[in-house]
This record gives C-alpha cells, structure tokens and sequence, in this order.
C-alpha cells in the first residue's frame, strides 16, 4: 500500500468527515424526552451529553450505566441479587428491562421491567430468585413495608429502590432476646408467627414425633433449668444427655424394671426404651417386643387362655390411668381381674349363683357360649334375620358408662328398628287389638320389611286408595319408585309423596294431556262421587269411557249434521308415538270450518284475515245446502230479469290467488258489464237529450 497515494488520503480524509458529521447529529438528535431521574443530573442535559449513557469511541452504553450504578454492577460481578442471577448475557443488556426517552413520567423501573425478568408483575415478584424465600405473615406485607422507595415515582440521590436490605431479621424485628441467641431466629421461628417455635435439628437429640410432636418447647427446655431455651439457643457448653426418666416417672414396679433391664443389658434408667420409642404417642403404646417372656417378668406369665390375648384385652385404654390397666391380677378368677360387666342383672335373674362360664368359655369371654339355642329359651327367639345380628345391636348401653343391658330389653319391633313409614300408620293402629312386638308385626315378620304380608297388603284399607282397574296389574314399584340409596330407616320403597308431591287425585301421578282444558265445570261434574279425571275416565284405562262424551257441553262444538256421523279418528287422528301425558289421539285443528276443510273460493270470502263459511253454508249437514238470499246477501239483487238464470251464467271460472276457482267477488254490477252498448242507441240518445 502506497501511504502517499493522494487517493489514501483523500478517501481517510472523507470517511473521517461522515463519521464526524455522523457523531454531530446523532448528539444533537434525541428520540425523546429522558426520565425525571436522568433529567435531574446536569451532565446529562444538553444535546451533547448522549455520549454520557451511550458511551464514546472505545466504551459502550452498558459500561457507562453501570459508571453510576455501580451497585448493580456488583451484583452482576458476584452472582447475587436479581441481576446476578439473572446472568451476564442478559442483565448487561440493560435496555431490555429499563427503557429510556419515554419522558419524565415513564418508570424506569415499572411493570415492564418485571415482565422482562420473568414476573407478571411487581406483585408477583418471587424472592426465592434472590435466595429469600417468603412466606407467612411476610406475604401479607406491600412491597414499601420493606422497601421505603417503592412506591416513590422518583428517588432522591441516594436513595435505594429495592437495594440495601439485609436478610437478618433483626434487620427489621426487634431482638428480644437482646443478642443472647447465637442461634439463627429460624432456627426456632417461621415467618407466620414469632410464638409458632419448632427446631431444625431436634432429631439429633430426639426426634419430635408420636408424645413429643406436640409438646411445647417450654415444657421440656423450662426457663432456669439446665436446658432450657436461653442456654441452649445461646451455643455454650452442650448440657447433659437426659433419659426418659429425668422426665417422666415410671409407674413400674423396681423388681420389674430390674428384671427388664438384666435382660436388655442395660441401666435401669435406660431400659425404658426396651418397650416404649419416641414414635408412641402414649406410654400404654408398647412395642411388640414385650412377648411372654417379657411379661413373665410382672410375675403375671401369658399362660392359657391368656396366651392368645392381646395387650388391650387385657390392659385397654378405657380402664384409665396406668394403675387400673396394670393392677397385677390372678390368673385363677375372672372376678378377681375382672368387674361385672353387666352391672349385677344376672346377679337377680335366673342366672343367679352360676359363674361366668355359664355364658362364657373358660379361655375368653368373647364370642360368648350363648347362642340360639340358649336364646329360645328366653321369651324372645332369634328367627331369620334376627338370627344373623350382632348382640350389640339389641343390647344397647344407656350411657357410654353403663353396662351393656340384657335383661329388660324391650321387644317391639319399633324399639330397634326406626318407623320406615315416618308415623304414617300410627293413627290407622289406634283402637286396633294389640298384637306381639307392635304394630309392625301386623305386615312384617322377622324376615324382611321387605317381604310383602302374607295375606296381602290392603291397599284401601290402609292407605284409603283403593288401588283396582290397571293400578291392580301395576307392580309397587311404578308408584312407589325404589331410590338409589336408603334413607334413615333403611327404606329404599319410594313414597308418593317424594316422587309425585302431595296426592290431589289423577293429576298427582299422570300429566293432565288435555292441557287443563277440562278443569272448568261441565256436564260431568253432577255425577255423584266422581271429580277430577273420574268424571270421564276409570281406573281400567284411560281409554275406557263409562258414558258417552259430551261433545258440545265439554268442547263447546256441538257434532250435528255430518260431522254426528264421523268417527272420532277423523277429527283426533291417532299418533303413531303417545303424546305428553301419554296422549294417543291428536287434538282437533281448530273450530273454524277452515281449520279442516279446504276453502274452495280461493279466499274471495275473507274478511279481515278470517272466512265465515256459516254465512252462506249455515246447514252442517253438507256445504251443497246454502241459505244464501241473493236479494239481501249480496250487493246485487237478481230482480225479475236475473232471478231466472243460473247460477254459472255469472258465476264463470276463473284463476284467483294461482288457482282455479267460480268467481264470485268482485264481479261487475252495471249492465253495460254484461250487455254491452250499441251505437246507434246511443246516439238516438244523445239526439233525444239523454
């Protein structure tokens, strides 16, 4: 390359100017008005000071905003904060979230900014992204609780937006431990309350599960004790282990917990653990280690029939503290362990002097040697379906506490069993003869309440619906719809009442077809004894009418003429799929003449919107009859000249409305219409002064 090529130089010299020129405009040209932060700052006031942000030859614009957020830069630098984590590529590029030249009143940092790091918006701004995780009383809170310029649409210099917090609570909660705490606040607090304490690393020492899960941590770290909280949060010298007994008093004897630790190999203090874990809820929780040998120890060994037992048949948790679960007891005498527990009603009856093995076998109580057999003899045998049900069921205790009665238990059906039939009966049952275990005995036995009497369920009787005609040959359940689940009283038979409402005759199980129209009075209503549908209709079908219809008293129309010969079909055709209300014939189209026969007029009739065919056919024996007087029905009488013609002579065919039908209105009244005017009469008319 020639360095003194006149052409080098000239082509340096000319880049050179369009560069310059190129600085010079783009300083001078703003593509908008700063932000009201920026606008305070002087050094970026001017039209030359777009270098400051945007950097010169050999800086760009995202080192000269971190020139003044040097904060930022930091974060960018260490891998911490929002714009640490958000990694280099992108937090340097620092347009992408904070946009500039949109005027005084755009923020810098607004809800764009958010959307751009991945937020929906400020408020739902996670803090687990800068490693602090919020929750509780913490989500409550408005952002400027915390941060104080939040909220404030320009800060002041050097004032911090969301900077400058520090993560220790004592950062913003008063200590009220006053720094003796060398601990960490959560290692003991949460974020929902300051009085909600738990431990992170309880487990080393003992684990918080089953009778420790729920006990205070005042209760076992007491204040002035040697563990109590204030010395263990404060980090010191670790206090000494404690065994179960520092805490809890053992309700053993010393020869058993001796003899429990020789075999265990253990100090007595430590041997609690042989039996009972931290994971119990309760002492009486033992493990299953404590075999017969282990109870051999109490000096009580699991010899039969106590070999098969298990703990709590023995030592359940009803009988109370530990003294009554563990007595020590002889293995010789029920009596001696156990109380009565039918509170002495044997002690009075029949089963009096006789011991428990009377009832019981000698190696448990439970099932007991009394069964059908021993139960026949009393004055309540146990038949089918009280055969297969529990004891419990029938001998039912007054009170939790109360023995479990046998003697005196009352027999009646509706002692045990709830009324099916919500009291329905009980009226139809008064005056009537008693009869064994109650009334429900008159329709039921020990079968099944669902078992229908023997000699039949009278309908009309008890229920006073006499259920004849087709309700005869309907099953039950068409009526009285069986539900998908039992109600309290075990019933599934559905009750008229819940599937169709209160009864009210006919209507209350079938829908009415004729649509209420024959609700009003009619002649039927004088029969004695019969309202409603009955009036026409009878139990044996709907179809079935025990006197004949009256047309014209029911419907208003009466069947003269020919329409007294047509069958029913012709007016109320048959429907080939029953109707609503399970309605088999169709209703009449009208009662107007035109509502079924074709008017053959072609409409020359009508008078607003309707024809009145009666005008001129009034007889219903045949529309051929007319009673039409051509003298005083029409605007055009016949006189003496016209009355001997016929009818067609005027009355020709003609297309009306599309169709071809005998003219009859309008049709010309002037006799020049018809007959026309010669000319030689007309002018001898004009000649005579006509």
């Amino acid at each position: 390359m020639n360095l003194r090529s006149p052409r080098l130089w000239l082509a340096v010299v000319s880049a050179c100017t369009v560069v310059t020129m190129a600085v010079v405009d783009t300083e001078r040209t703003s593509p908008g008005e700063l932000s009201g932060v920026h606008q305070r700052q002087p050094e970026l006031a001017g039209g030359t000071a777009c270098a400051a942000c945007h950097g010169g030859w050999f800086s760009g614009m995202t080192a000269s905003c971190l020139e003044c957020h040097e904060a930022i830069g930091a974060q960018i630098d260490e891998d911490r904060g929002l714009h640490g984590v958000l990694g280099p590529s992108f937090a340097e590029r620092c347009a992408s979230c904070h946009s500039e030249h949109n005027g005084a009143g755009f923020p810098l940092v607004g809800a764009q900014s958010f959307r751009a790091a991945g937020f929906a918006d400020r408020d739902h701004f996670d803090h687990a992204r800068i490693g602090f995780t919020m929750d509780g009383a913490h989500l409550e809170l408005e952002c400027a609780e915390c941060h104080e310029h939040a909220d404030d649409p320009v800060l002041a210099d050097g004032d911090r937006r969301f900077l400058g917090l520090d993560r220790d609570c004592a950062s913003c909660h008063e200590d009220v431990h006053e720094g003796a705490m060398t601990v960490a606040c959560a290692s003991c607090h949460g974020q929902t309350s300051f009085d909600e304490l738990h431990s992170l690393d309880h487990e080393r020492f003992l684990p918080l599960v089953g009778g420790h899960a729920d006990v205070s941590c005042r209760e076992c770290h007491a204040e002035g004790e040697p563990h109590s909280l204030e010395i263990v949060g404060a980090g010191g010298s670790r206090p000494p282990d404690r065994e179960c007994a520092d805490c809890h008093e053992s309700p053993h004897g010393t020869d058993f917990e001796a003899a429990v630790a020789r075999r265990a190999q253990l100090a007595p203090d430590a041997a609690c653990v042989t039996c009972h874990t931290a994971e119990h809820t309760d002492f009486a929780e033992a493990e299953d280690e404590v075999t017969a040998e282990v109870h051999a120890l109490t000096g009580f060994p699991l010899t039969a029939p106590h070999d098969r037992a298990a703990c709590d048949d023995c030592h359940g948790p009803e009988l109370g503290e530990v003294e009554a679960r563990y007595p020590g007891r002889s293995a010789e005498a029920c009596s001696v362990c156990h109380e009565d527990p039918h509170g002495g009603q044997f002690a009075r009856s029949d089963f009096a002097g006789r011991a428990c093995t009377a009832c019981h076998e000698r190696e448990h109580f439970d099932p007991p040697a009394f069964g059908l057999r021993e139960h026949a003899a009393t004055s309540f045998p146990l038949e089918r379906s009280h055969a297969e049900v529990e004891c419990a069921d029938c001998h039912l205790r007054e009170a939790d506490s109360e023995p479990r009665i046998f003697h005196g238990t009352p027999s009646d059906c509706g002692v045990c069993h709830e009324d099916a039939h919500r009291g329905y009966f009980d009226a139809r049952c008064d005056g009537l003869e008693a009869v064994e275990h109650g009334d429900c005995a008159r329709c039921h036995d020990t079968g099944s309440f669902g078992d229908e009497p023997a000699d039949g369920f009278d309908h009309a009787l008890w229920t006073g619906f006499a259920a004849g005609g087709a309700h005869a040959q309907e099953a039950c359940e068409s009526c009285h719809r069986r539900t998908p689940e039992p109600d309290a009283g075990g019933r599934t038979f559905g009750r008229i009442a819940d599937v169709f409402g209160e009864y009210t005759g006919c209507a209350t199980c079938h829908e009415d077809p004729h649509g209420g129209a024959f609700e009003r009075e009619g002649p039927a209503d004088g029969a004695p004894g019969r309202t409603g549908c009955e009036r026409c209709h009878v139990e044996v079908s709907f179809r079935v009418f025990p006197r004949e219809f009256d047309h014209a008293g029911w419907t208003d129309f009466p069947l003269a003429g020919a329409h007294d010969d047509l069958d029913c079909s012709a007016c109320h055709a048959p429907l080939a799929n029953p109707g609503v209300g399970g309605r088999t014939r169709a209703r009449a189209a009208g009662d107007a003449c035109a509502d079924c026969h074709e008017d053959p007029h072609g409409s020359q009739f009508e008078v607003q919107g309707g024809t009145d065919c009666a005008r001129c056919h009034r007889s219903s024996a045949g529309f051929e009859e007319l009673s039409f007087n051509h003298e005083w029905d029409a605007r055009f009488r016949l006189g003496r000249a016209h009355a001997d013609l016929a009818c067609s002579a005027c009355h020709v065919a003609a297309t009306v409305g599309g169709r071809e039908v005998v003219k009859y209105r309008p049709l010309p009244t002037e006799c020049v219409d018809c007959h026309g005017l010669r000319e030689a009469t007309l002018l001898r008319r004009k000649g005579k002064g006509y």
